[in-house]
This record gives structure tokens, C-alpha cells and sequence, in this order.
């Protein structure tokens, strides 16, 4: 007996393997079996196929060591869609293994739980008495005396991240350490939702606009299997997601409930757990593997969760029953997989998911993507539409603030305008709560010498490094690596370094001195490295305990606060001005949302938006919600210019250390492309960032009409990608696709 194994490796196809005599009986499609590959390595890897020889003569076989599992850890839906991943992404199936499954599910000895640092007062500083003695003796450390101050605020249990999202550095929690007042504990992060009984009858009542959603969503479905549910901001999505949830557990199926952020997640997940107890699991990155597996292990039981409310990573659970799948803000950028391998897109995969159960997918947005909406109206979706908020709450006004005319005449206090400030002033003064927007993270993107000009650049990357004032680095966004902030310039000697730009932590620092008595949390990728950071962020923020939240395209994605009159975007023109030809799809969808947050309940929001480019026809469809009008303008230069929806883009990228080398390959590899595709490639050129982790790039575009077969178009580029390494220059040179890159 032979089997096909997939290993974890980036190589296409599957390994053949030989199956001694005992095992034969144990061996089934889908079970883990340690393999030996190349001359001193094992792998775990998954049986895909099994058959009866003969194989040919000059075949070299190697048996199998070791049988792990008593029953198949990977169902045949999982297999079907894993080799759908590979084949349409044009990447090795066993990337798409190494994504799908949790570390410890490819590991030889199993997984282990993940721990985190945790802080707590030694038992010497738990009384009031000792406390105030331990604050006394930190007068002369006042960056300690803060840590400590701060690490009673957030009372209840704290991680070391928190603390040092605050914004203090390692250095000082370390000497709290040293001093006897702090003490650190590892503790095992996650555990399975226990969440209690379901109360199916906790759901509320449709309005009557949602009502009429749902009665057309439902008979959609009776036609078509994918339906694209098009409901402005605030108006009562998720209510209806709830509802048809319900019916799909009532038939006894189970749901994916699929969300761009995992901060939406904490938000939601209140919302379904009070609905569906303990039926509801839920499944993201910032899990701890453990619980991965764990829920990975539920899912194939006889009593798995029915509904998985979960990020991306959540299309490659095991189901067994699969009847519904909600893509929830579908137009969300965060679905596609940027890297590793494979670049996948979590909506795409979740409707083939959906089709190998027969099972239906809505996606769910307020701005929907062109792709989506093209699809909808050329009939391949249905479209519902709901154009009426919850309760009857109007959208949120939206003044634009010229910043060009009001920097000439020098009446910008650093980023925010007169009115902005005013507005956020009166909302606070209210007891209301206000949002701003800025889509950069850290102090300053970047650093410059006044004298000569000169910009720190990473080493690695071909980037300038951002400033994170809090952490007292500069740091590069691309590859990670941290440099020391120059106290002089080198090139001039010059001590006069200047910021230049603002990140979110800037306009945080900033706000601080313009409103002291407010209560300000920044939400950016800085904040956020744990899930206990989430979590307190946005609870904090619903429960009022915070009063003015800051950050970056995280809080655009949905988030549901009841309290937020004002919303500032602080310089839309960072997003129009980007060289790509979605840039205005990803403005008016980023800016449209944020505005959505405005306004929530009891009153109509404010929305400021500042614009170099107030004249600009996006800016005056995003003040009037207008999508029609968006998408009209949008979709007749996409046909013109041969972009999606109606043609197929492919970009391949080549990546030596050398750029010489990969400047040689480039041009080699477009020529061998013109001839296989005439009039269908671009480039090679340099992308924006043309060297990243050390690597130089080279970027090729291909354009396919959809009539065309693209199965052999990748059977086409596996050949040219194969001639390109056969030559000795190339040896060393990657080369790799994004398939409808974003």
C-alpha cells in the first residue's frame, strides 16, 4: 500500500510514501504520519491519497515511521478546498498546510500552551498602607512611580504588554522588579468558550426595514447561492445576521461567521454569546495554539461548535455540516493574505467553502467592493439593500475643512483644525465621545536633518523608519528592525533633527496637551499586540471609562459605539495620493466607514473631514454616502484600462540579493511572458518599496481576460518559472504570484 502525502514544505505536489505491513488497516485519507525527508529530517504530513502500487521501477520509496492519529484530523471538504487555494493562488499545497494548520497539529511532539507575562504586586505591596509607602519611595524615579500608578488603574489581572503599551518601556518594569514591588507570573492564555446555556429567545425583534431584508435575503437564497447585502452604516446588519443564524441552527446546520479585525470580534462575540451560550466558538491568530487545537479537535467531534465566529484563519476549520456563511464588511482589504504564501482571499474562499456543503454565503458591508458589487449587479449575486438606519437615525453630516487654505494662513494648530477642536471640545464638554482618525502608526513616519536633509533609511529595506517616541526607537514597518534614534545627523553633524508627518502616537501626545482632562486610548497595531489589549481598549471605550479614542483603519472596521458624536478624519489626502489604481476604492470605503461611526444613537454625528483636496468628486460622494455615483465613476475607467472586475490581474514578483541579478531576470522573465501572453504583461518595473528584508524586487503585472482558461495560464507560468531556475544565475532567485492582489 502506497499513500500521497502533503508535507509542510514549499514544494508543489505530493510525496509518495510506502505503508508497512501492521499499519495498513490504520492508514486512512486525512490522518498525520511522521515521514523521513531528505537525509536526517522527519515531518509530520497528511495523508491525501492512498493506492496499490506498482510504481515504477526506478522509484526510490521510503516507508512511513509513525501513524499519529486514530481518526483523520482533515475532512475531504478541507482537502477539496486546500487544493482549490493552491491551485487558483498558484501556490504549493503544502503552504497552504503550513497556513490552515495550528503549530501544534504539525509538530511531532504536539503542542504546548501558550503562556503570557503577567504582572501583580509582591505580597509585600498588597495593603493601602504598603502601597502608599512603595509610592513615597519611587519620588525620586518618577518614570517608575507612573508605571505603578498606571499598573493600578488597570487593576483586575495585567499582562507585561499591557504596561508596556501604556507607553512604559521594559527597562522600568524591570527595575519595579528589582525593587521588590513588582512581581512577574507566566499564565496560560485562552481557554474554550464555556459561555453557558443559548437563549435563543434573548434575540431582538427586527424593525420593520430589517424585517423586509431578511424576508428578501431569505427568498434570494432560494436562487442564488451567493447574496450581497448592501446596508448602510448603523443599520442593523448584525441583527439580521443573528436572525438567520438562528433559522440555519434550527435546520441543524452550522455557520461561519466571518469578520475583518479580530478587535471585532470582542465586540460581536458579546452580542452572539448572549444569544447562542456555548454553541459559539470563536477562532483568530491572537488565540493561544493550544486553544487552536483545541477547537480544531471540537470541531471534528460529535458535539462540535455551531457557529465559529472567527478572522480569515477560520475558513480552514473543520465543519461537518456547514449551511450558512457570513462575510461580514466583505470590502475589508484585511481578508486577503498578504504574506507568507498563500495570498489567499478569506471572502473567495469562504463562498467555495460554502459550495462544497451546498450551503449559502451572504457578505455583509456598507461600502462593497467593486469586485462584489459588479457581481450583484450583472446578476452572479443577489443583492438586498437597506438603506435605512436602526431606529431611524439620519447618517452623520460631513463638513470638509479646507487644511491648505487654513495652513497658508497659519490657523492649523499641528493637525487639527480650529473646528475640529471646537467640536471635539463641545462633544467632551457633553459628555459625549469622539473618534479621530489618522492612518499611520508611531511618533513620526519620518525623521529629518534640517541642515542637509538627510532621512534615517533602513538598511534592510528600501523605506525611511518611523519614529515610536514612546519606545525611543526608530523602526522599519517592513521588515521590523529596530535602530537607535541619532542624537546629530552623520551625514552633517548637525544637531537639528526634526519630525516630520504625523503617526498616531504624535497626534496622541498632541491631544494630550490641547484636552489634559480627557481621557484619551490610542487603538493602532502598537497598542493592540495581545488580545487582552483589545479587549480593554474597546470596553473601556463603550463603557465610557475612556472618553476620546485615537487610531488608525482598526476602528473603521465596524465597531459599534453608543456614544461617539464626532468623528475627525485628519488628513484624508494620505490615503488618495498612493500610487495604485484602487486608492480611491480604499479612500472612499476607509472614509465612508470611519464616518460611520458617528452618531450612533439618539442623535445625528459629526464628521470632520480635512482635505488638501475639498474640490475632489470622491470627497463630495463620500459627504453624500453616494456609492451609486462612486461606483459609476469607478467602474467605467476600470473597463477602460482592462482592471477588475472585468479582467483577472496576476502580478509576479522575482526577489534576489542582488539587484543587478534581479534586474537581469526581470527583463528575461517579462520577454519569455510577452511571447506566452502578447499584450497581456507590464514590466518588469520597481514597485514603491523595491527592496524589502534585503531583497530586491522586481514586479511583473499580467492582465487576463476572464474568458480565459487559467489553468493554463498557471500550467503556462510553471513552465516559464521552471526554464528561469534552470539557468545557474538563477539559482537563487524567488520568484512567486499574487493572484487579484489587493
Amino acid at each position: 500500500m502506497f499513500v500521497d502525502i502533503i508535507l509542510p514544505l514549499p514544494l508543489d505536489g505530493f510525496f509518495t510514501y510506502s505503508v508497512p505491513q501492521p499499519w495498513g488497516e490504520q492508514v486512512k485519507i486525512g490522518i498525520r504520519v511522521l515521514v523521513p525527508f531528505g537525509r536526517n529530517k522527519t515531518y509530520v504530513g497528511i495523508v491525501a491519497k492512498t493506492h496499490k502500487g506498482p510504481l515504477p521501477s526506478d522509484f526510490q520509496i521510503k516507508d512511513i515511521l509513525q501513524v499519529m492519529d486514530a481518526e483523520p484530523i482533515l475532512l475531504d471538504s478541507q482537502l477539496r478546498l486546500w487544493q482549490w487555494i493552491a491551485d487558483y493562488y498558484m501556490s504549493p499545497i503544502g503552504e497552504v498546510y503550513k497556513a490552515a494548520l495550528p503549530s501544534g497539529l504539525k509538530a511531532e511532539e504536539g503542542y504546548k500552551p501558550r503562556t503570557e507575562t503577567y504582572i501583580r504586586l509582591a505580597p509585600n505591596f498588597r495593603s493601602e498602607q504598603t502601597l502608599h509607602i512603595a509610592l513615597d519611595m519611587l519620588q525620586r524615579a518618577p518614570k517608575q512611580q507612573k508605571a505603578l500608578i498606571d499598573f493600578l488603574s488597570l487593576n483586575e489581572s495585567v499582562t507585561r504588554d499591557e504596561l508596556l503599551n501604556e507607553g512604559h518601556t521594559l527597562q522600568t518594569i524591570n527595575a519595579l522588579q528589582k525593587r521588590g514591588i513588582f512581581e512577574t507570573y507566566e499564565k496560560e492564555v485562552g481557554r474554550l468558550n464555556h459561555g453557558g446555556e443559548p437563549h435563543l429567545d434573548n434575540i431582538k425583534s427586527l424593525s420593520a426595514p430589517q424585517q423586509d431584508a431578511y424576508n428578501q435575503i431569505q427568498f434570494s437564497f432560494l436562487k442564488k447561492n451567493v447574496t450581497l447585502l448592501h446596508g448602510v452604516t448603523s443599520s442593523g446588519k448584525t441583527e439580521i445576521y443573528i436572525h438567520l443564524i438562528r433559522q440555519t441552527l434550527q435546520q441543524k446546520q452550522q455557520v461561519l461567521y466571518l469578520l475583518p479585525e479580530i478587535a471585532l470580534t470582542v465586540q460581536i462575540m458579546e452580542r452572539l454569546q448572549h444569544v447562542f451560550g456555548n454553541r459559539l466558538g470563536i477562532y483568530h491568530s491572537k488565540y493561544s495554539d493550544a486553544e487552536r487545537v483545541e477547537i480544531w479537535q471540537k470541531q471534528l467531534s460529535q458535539n462540535p461548535y455551531d457557529v465559529i465566529l472567527g478572522a480569515r484563519s477560520a475558513v480552514f476549520l473543520p465543519f461537518q455540516r456547514l449551511g450558512l456563511v457570513i462575510v461580514d464588511e466583505e470590502h475589508e482589504t484585511s481578508y486577503k493574505q498578504q504574506d507568507p504564501m498563500p495570498r489567499y482571499h478569506a471572502r473567495s474562499a469562504a463562498i467555495v467553502l460554502a459550495q462544497l456543503f451546498k450551503a449559502r454565503t451572504l457578505l455583509g458591508t456598507a461600502t462593497p467592493s467593486l469586485e462584489s458589487y459588479h457581481n450583484a449587479k450583472t446578476g452572479k449575486y443577489a443583492l438586498v439593500e437597506l438603506f435605512q438606519r436602526y431606529k431611524g437615525i439620519e447618517l452623520p453630516e460631513i463638513q470638509i475643512v479646507d487644511i491648505k487654505d487654513l495652513q497658508y494662513r497659519k490657523m492649523m494648530n499641528g493637525p487639527f483644525s480650529p473646528l475640529l477642536l471646537n467640536k471635539v471640545r463641545e462633544a467632551l464638554e457633553r459628555g459625549e465621545q469622539a473618534i479621530l482618525f489618522q492612518n499611520r502608526r508611531g511618533y513620526a513616519p519620518m525623521l529629518e536633518c534640517k541642515q542637509c536633509g538627510w532621512v534615517p533609511h533602513c538598511s534592510h529595506c528600501d523605506v525611511s523608519l518611523t519614529l515610536h517616541r514612546n519606545l525611543n526607537q526608530l523602526t522599519c514597518h517592513y521588515c521590523g528592525t529596530v535602530y537607535q534614534v541619532p542624537t546629530e545627523c552623520p551625514a552633517c553633524g548637525s544637531k537639528e533633527l526634526q519630525t516630520r508627518g504625523y503617526g498616531t502616537e504624535k497626534v496622541e501626545t498632541d491631544i494630550r496637551d490641547i484636552f489634559p482632562e480627557a481621557r484619551i486610548a490610542r487603538m493602532d497595531l502598537d497598542t493592540t499586540r495581545t488580545r487582552q489589549a483589545y479587549e480593554r481598549i474597546i470596553s473601556d471605550f463603550s463603557a465610557g471609562r475612556t472618553n476620546l479614542l485615537i487610531g488608525t483603519q482598526m476602528i473603521s472596521k465596524g465597531l459599534d459605539f453608543d456614544k461617539v458624536s464626532v468623528v475627525g478624519i485628519l488628513n484624508a489626502d494620505t490615503m488618495l495620493n498612493y500610487p495604485d489604481f484602487r486608492a480611491y476604492e480604499h479612500a472612499f470605503m476607509m472614509m465612508a466607514q470611519v464616518s460611520g461611526r458617528a452618531g450612533r444613537k439618539g442623535r445625528r454625528g459629526l464628521v470632520i473631514l480635512q482635505t488638501k483636496s475639498p474640490n475632489l468628486p470622491l470627497i463630495s460622494q463620500v459627504v453624500h454616502n453616494d456609492y451609486a455615483a462612486f461606483y459609476r465613476s469607478m467602474i467605467t475607467e476600470r473597463q477602460q484600462f482592462h482592471y477588475p472586475p472585468y479582467y483577472r490581474l496576476v502580478y509576479v514578483y522575482l526577489k534576489h540579493r542582488q539587484d543587478v541579478v534581479v534586474e537581469a531576470a526581470g527583463i528575461e522573465m517579462g520577454s519569455r511572458l510577452r511571447q506566452l501572453f502578447p499584450g497581456r504583461v507590464l514590466g518588469p518595473d520597481k514597485p514603491g518599496i523595491s527592496k524589502v528584508k534585503s531583497l530586491s524586487i522586481r514586479k511583473i503585472v499580467l492582465k487576463f481576460e476572464l474568458s480565459l482558461n487559467m489553468a493554463e495560464v498557471r500550467k503556462y507560468l510553471a513552465l516559464a518559472q521552471k526554464q528561469m531556475l534552470q539557468d545557474k544565475r538563477y539559482t537563487s532567485l524567488q520568484i512567486y504570484y499574487d493572484v487579484d492582489p489587493l
